[in-house]
Formats: structure tokens, sequence, C-alpha cells
């Protein structure tokens, strides 16, 4: 067996050597007016790339200045052609979401266009004034603040790491979490974080048996988490619930912070932090999420479409402001859709081109209600075949659901909020009998 991880840089070497000796052979028309950095394209990628793509982040190059933007002017035309770049999964037309990276047609095609007619930079009085990005708390100074306990080294090369460290919080009551951010240490080698929280131990006990800071774990913690406070990838930027909206954090609570870190090509160290916001007044209500789970995978060698899907019936009336969907690394493609009661179809998220290394959780624009009697449906799709270049296995072999590499996982988290709060006890309860019954179905 042997794995075969698809990495940021080397796609990115590798565009960049196949595309160096195309030649520039697309004219300007006639009367067509010329395309600039200055003037057209400095300001997509100030807005689409910046965040990531600047000296002490995650993205392998600066694209802050002209020259380093048009030494790679093919190269940003193939990534965001493809839309490999700047990464964004969800498909238009199914759920607005905020802070949405994808690309308009016209601005890929103006990359294009510049690109092919020699990277002008044109008058720099046409610049947009340079992005600014805040150093410290972008919502300002955290109620709590949490620390993994020690710096953990990653090593200069090497396949991808998922650890996980345990932070105790040691909260002396229930507590009510309006938002959080979270600050990577080391933006050089931190590709996404997710948050979970335990009130079991169970993550203190695995952190015992590692002899390293954490413990590793690949897809999730190991085991089934106690909730979450959501999680951070490049370009996300942290939010406020809605208003009146707030996660409880019962005591007794861990932080389990799982990491999923990149070589960066030498000896690097990581020490990240998350703050917590709390609500400042009691919250009108609590946010709940609606568990799309398909725990009945067998997915065959050689199988290039399997199909799994599951879906549940909602008890009361809810309005969903989150989704987050997560499969493993043989997982294609992702559809949730919602059916309301009066037969209406409302598409809540579609992922075509699903990858494990650019997942996300997703905040909608604004609310979508949900009535008493929505069927949300979840289906999922599976390439288990030689011809998946992420397939982890090879040859390919059979895959059932599990939390290591080779394994996979069929879920969704709908985040919500109940419109009667008297009436979310009956939620999760209610799902969960459907869930439990759909798995008991041969």
């Amino acid at each position: 067996m042997s794995t075969r991880p698809v990495k940021l840089a080397k796609l990115l070497a590798a565009a960049s050597l196949a595309l160096a000796g195309a030649a520039l052979t697309a004219p300007l028309k006639s009367g067509a007016a010329a395309v600039t950095y200055s003037k057209d394209i400095a300001p997509i990628l100030y807005q689409r790339c910046a965040s990531c793509h600047r000296p002490g982040e995650v993205a392998p190059f600066s694209l802050l200045g002209y020259r380093d933007a048009a030494k790679r002017a093919r190269q940003l035309a193939e990534v965001t052609r493809s839309r490999y770049m700047p990464p964004w999964k969800p498909e238009p037309g199914y759920g607005e979401f905020h802070d949405a990276r994808r690309l308009k047609e016209e601005e890929i095609a103006l990359i294009a266009r510049w690109a092919e007619t020699g990277a002008v930079e044109g008058d720099p009085a046409d610049l947009p004034p340079a992005p600014k990005f805040a150093d410290g708390w972008q919502l300002g100074e955290p109620d709590l603040v949490l620390e993994m306990a020690q710096p953990y080294m990653v090593k200069a090369d090497g396949p991808d790491i998922y650890q996980c460290f345990v932070v105790p919080m040691d909260l002396a009551g229930d507590r009510h979490v309006a938002a959080v951010e979270f600050r990577p240490g080391n933006r050089r080698v931190v590709h996404h974080a997710l948050f979970f929280l335990d009130t079991t131990g169970e993550a203190r006990r695995r952190d015992a048996a590692d002899p390293e800071p954490g413990y590793r774990s690949f897809g999730g913690i190991g085991f089934l988490p106690t909730g979450g406070l959501g999680g951070w990838a490049p370009g996300a930027f942290p939010r406020f619930l809605p208003e009146g909206v707030a996660r409880v954090l019962k005591r007794g609570s861990d932080l389990v912070l799982q990491m999923h870190y990149h070589p960066s090509g030498k000896p690097e160290s990581d020490r990240s932090v998350l703050g917590v916001y709390f609500s400042k007044t009691p919250p009108r209500k609590v946010a709940s999420f609606i568990p799309l789970v398909q725990r009945r995978l067998d997915i065959p060698p050689g199988e290039k479409r399997y199909r799994a899907a599951v879906a549940v019936t909602v008890p009361i009336d809810v309005e969903a402001f989150g989704i987050t969907p997560h499969m493993h690394l043989i997982g294609r493609e992702m559809k949730v859709t919602a059916t309301l009661p009066d037969g209406a179809r409302v598409p809540l998220l579609w992922v075509k081109d699903w990858n494990f290394n650019w997942q996300d959780q997703y905040l909608y624009a604004r609310p979508v209600r949900l009535p008493a009697g929505t069927r949300v449906e979840m289906e999922a799709h599976y390439d288990n075949s030689a011809d998946n270049p992420r397939n982890p296995s090879d040859p390919p072999r059979r895959v059932g659901w599990g939390e290591q590499t080779t394994d996979e996982m069929a879920l969704c988290g709908v985040q919500v909020v109940a419109a009667n709060q008297a009436e979310l006890g009956r939620l999760l309860p209610e799902v969960v009998r459907q869930l439990m019954v759909d798995g008991l179905r041969k």
C-alpha cells in the first residue's frame, strides 16, 4: 500500500512548469481596452487572494506586488480557469454564503487576458490601496484564551500531519459562546484547524498514551465529541453568531484542537491559540445542529461512483445558519437539499469536487427557514478506483466507515436555531431516532 498525498505547493509547481513554455498567441482585438495589473488585476488579487498569498501566510508566495504576480501570470490564469484557486468548493446556486472566495467568470477572463497579452503593469496611479490585515484579535480581546500547552515541532518534509491537542478550560459553570477566533501560531505550516469539545476525558487519555504533544488522528478526533465550536481555514474570517444566538459550553469541557499541518521544507514549530467570546447577555436562542450521517459504507475496490445517502425529517420549525460537510480522501461529491412541506426544494450545499485538504464550514449569508416537516437529504459519492489520484490505497481496497486515512465517512452537520426555543429539546432526540431506524435497514 502506498500513499499519494496532494499538496498545494507541488500542484502549483507542476502547473507552473507545465505552463512555462506556453506562447502568448492571443493578440488584443482591435479597439479592445488593454488589461493591466494596476487597474484590473490588483483589485482581484487584493480581495480574493491576499489573505493567504502574503508574507508569513500559508501560501507559498506573495501576490501583493506587480513583480510577484507578473512572473506567475500564466500560472494564475491556469489555476483560476480550472477553479483550483482560490479554494472555494460550494457550487453557485446551492447556498449563499459569507466570505465566498469564488471568482466571477469575468474576473477569470480578465486574468487570462492579462496573461495572454504580456502581463502589463499599467499606470501605478490606478492601483487601489493595498489591503490591510489586523495583527491582533479581529473581534477584540477574547474573554477566554486557549493555547496549546507547548509548541509542536513539524518536520521539514514528509506526509501531512493531523494532530489533536487537548486544552483544559476549567470552567466553573456552563457558559454561552457568541464567537471564536483562531490565531495560527505558524501560518507557514498550519493548513486548517477544527475545534471539538470533550466532557468524557477520552481526549486526555489518548493524549497521555502518545509520547508527543497531543495525539495523532486523521479525519476526526478518534471518538464521538460532545460538542464543537467550529473551525478555521486560510481565508476564513471570524464572525459572531447571529444576534441573540450562542453555543453552549458545558462545565468540564476540554477543547480538542485538531490541527492539519503540512511541512514547509524546513523544521518549524507551532503553538496556536483560540480566543473565545462569551455572550454578554443571556442568549434568546441556543445553537444546535441536524446531523446527517450515513455509517453504512461498503465501497468496493474499483467502484468509481459509489452512492451513500441519508434523509431526516425536521420535527420543529428551525432556521439554518451554517453547514459543514465531511468526507475523507476518496469522497468526490456531496449535495444537501431540503424539501419543504409544500414540495418546494431548497438547495443547501453542493460540493462537486470534494478535496479533504480544502474542507471548510460555511455560514449562510441569510438564515434558511426549514419549517417542521421539512425533509433534509444528503447524497454523497465516492471514487475508489485507481484513476482517483487522491485514493490513499494502491491498489484500491474495500473501504468502510472509520477514522483512519484509508477509511471513509459520510456526514454533514447543519447548524440551526429553533424558531421556538421551548421546542429545541425535541430536535436532536427525534433526528437521532430517525438515523438509528435508518441504520437498522439492510
